[in-house]
């Protein structure tokens, strides 16, 4: 897949590890680089999210809500990166964010 992002900060974050490490700390940048890494592997959402065999740890699942049309994946177990797909054939993968799921 194609990655693109929302803002050129979440892109700084992937090509600058420090800049991830310093919004968010050391395990959850290295995990935020790690799963972008694997959505360009992926040829499409079923790669990522589809049973019988999603990939391990990812827990890639459709959102719902105001969040309808978006996607997630687990980074740790309270961050979460958030994305959408756009192209004819759901192909671009665009980075929208990485949230604090259980914020207080």
């Amino acid at each position: 897949m194609l990655v693109t992002f929302r803002t050129s900060k979440l892109r700084k974050q992937y090509e600058q590890s420090k800049e991830a490490e310093k919004a968010y700390g050391r395990e959850v940048a290295r995990r935020y680089i790690e799963r972008i890494n694997i959505i360009k592997q992926a040829h499409n959402i079923d790669e990522l999210c589809a049973l019988p065999r999603p990939l391990p740890g990812l827990r890639c699942h459709a959102l719902k809500g105001d969040r309808k049309g978006q996607w997630a994946i687990n980074l740790t177990g309270f961050h979460r990166l958030i994305f959408t797909l756009e192209g004819d054939q759901l192909q671009v993968a665009r980075i929208e964010e990485v949230s604090k799921h259980y914020d207080d």
